[in-house]
């Protein structure tokens, strides 16, 4: 028994990977942390390598505490090492402080690359890239240093509330891969961070996105850039429209005209040499739901050629870009990064990154079980995935080499059998069923609150 342990311990040391030696058999095939974490220069407890498996094992676990990766750890080293060590976290925690931002981020554009490279990727509408783009909200523990860089709503007494960040994210419709994201406080807009995200568009990629990123220079140096976009039309732009000519039944080409406001963000050089119109083709359609009040959509695009790309493909796309909410809720909700947990700036933001590359694995992981079963990645449950990898980790780790290849195409298989149900029209309203407790609302500090003892014999007054 102790020359197995010691065989098994062997081979963990050389990869410095004892712990979480389950999450690297499920994830070798898309990133390579060697490579972009490098190797430790002394040997030590929490390496590097050993540091970053943990913190993403931290993603995936039902607690997501430290503790419980610190437990888990202290489990791994005495199987294959036989040795012991403190329980405490302040060690880990340290170690997570000192792993390289950028060694990180190293690994979370690996990820995305591999992932691009990927024979899905490759599919395109009409021969075009589509990345879609939407901004979400997420919040984190009540420190000064997080209230100071991420500060809560001005709406919130002083004490009551928490921080919030605020980030915009670029999606690849094919795959639902996490590209890019831009994050900031909740003061700065969702157009500023997504003016950011400009560079990551290469020549010949469409930008969908709903009427809160539609502006005319958005447009402008989008197309400049060589994007064209495909955006809901936003309400404002009522006025300075001049119709051109009529392509078919609600398709129309029309010449959007400058304003006379400048956008703040841009220089007044820069805006006073754009064009003064644009063209820019409407696309108006109704969505009869029954059951439901028909609602009339209007499409704004730089695509004008209605040869190449007829009206209604356009109401298919802009359908398909629901799947970005969908996509905000498995990484939010499914991962739990919808409140964040590190206690400082620096550490919140490297917390983030590691989600995205949580997110981005299981991506992965749904495209190789999609395209083995030859079925729509769509098709493939986020959630049902993670469940499936918690459970079937644990055997990719122990099986031997011989069986593994075997056993990684079965766990393709359990996630392709159970596919999300065909729902077309299914309304997901955003609400909650179940009532929550009938605990009072913490208005002030908590050194200056009251609570009102036996609350619930009490009738409110008239």
């Amino acid at each position: 028994m102790k020359k197995g342990r010691n065989r098994v311990g062997e081979k963990a040391r050389r990869y410095g990977l004892a712990d979480v030696r389950e999450l690297t058999r499920v994830f070798e095939p898309w990133l390579d942390t060697a490579a972009s974490l490098g190797k430790p220069e002394r040997d030590r407890l929490f390496a590097p390598a050993r540091v970053f498996w943990l913190f993403l094992s931290q993603m995936f676990s039902a607690d997501g505490s430290c503790a419980e990766a610190v437990k888990r750890f202290l489990a791994w080293l005495a199987l294959t090492e036989g040795k012991e060590a403190s329980p405490n976290t302040a060690a880990y925690c340290k170690a997570r402080t000192k792993l390289s931002m950028e060694a990180v981020e190293r690994v979370r554009d690996d990820v995305v690359r591999a992932i691009q490279h990927s024979p899905v990727a490759q599919s395109r509408w009409y021969g075009r890239p589509v990345k879609v783009v939407d901004g979400s909200g997420l919040s984190m523990p009540d420190t000064p240093h997080n209230q100071q860089h991420y500060p809560q709503s001005k709406r919130v007494k002083p004490g009551c509330g928490f921080p919030e960040m605020r980030i915009v994210a670029l999606f690849s419709l094919a795959t639902g891969a996490l590209l890019h994201y831009a994050q900031a406080s909740r003061y700065v807009s969702e157009r500023t961070l997504f003016r950011q995200l400009w560079t990551y568009f290469e020549s010949g990629d469409v930008a969908l996105a709903d009427r809160g990123f539609c502006g005319f220079a958005e447009f402008f140096l989008l197309l400049q850039r060589g994007v064209d976009s495909v955006m809901r039309l936003h309400q404002r732009r009522s006025v300075g429209v001049r119709l051109l000519k009529q392509l078919g039944p609600g398709d129309f080409l029309v010449a959007w005209i400058k304003t006379k406001v400048r956008p703040q963000w841009l220089p007044a050089q820069q805006w006073d040499a754009m064009p003064d119109t644009l063209l820019v083709r409407h696309i108006t359609y109704s969505i009869d739901v029954p059951g439901f009040r028909t609602q009339r959509v209007t499409i704004a695009t730089t695509l004008t050629d209605a040869r190449l790309f007829p009206a209604q493909a356009f109401a298919e796309l802009f359908r398909r870009r629901w799947n970005v909410e969908l996509y905000f809720r498995d990484i939010k909700i499914a991962l739990r990064m919808d409140v964040l947990r590190c206690l400082t700036p620096q550490m919140v933001r490297k917390e983030l990154a590691m989600h995205v590359i949580a997110y981005n694995l299981i991506r992965a992981t749904m495209l190789q079980a999609a395209r083995a079963a030859n079925k729509d990645v769509d098709r493939m449950s986020f959630k049902g995935t993670c469940q499936t990898l918690r459970e079937w980790a644990a055997l990719l780790a122990l099986a031997p080499n011989r069986q593994r290849s075997a056993l990684h195409a079965a766990l393709l298989h359990a996630i392709a059998r159970a596919p999300v149900p065909a729902r077309p029209n299914r309304t997901e309203p955003r609400a909650r069923k179940r009532r929550p407790k009938n605990y009072q609302l913490l208005n002030e500090p908590r050194h200056q609150f009251r609570e009102i003892p036996h609350r619930n014999k009490y009738a409110k007054m008239p």
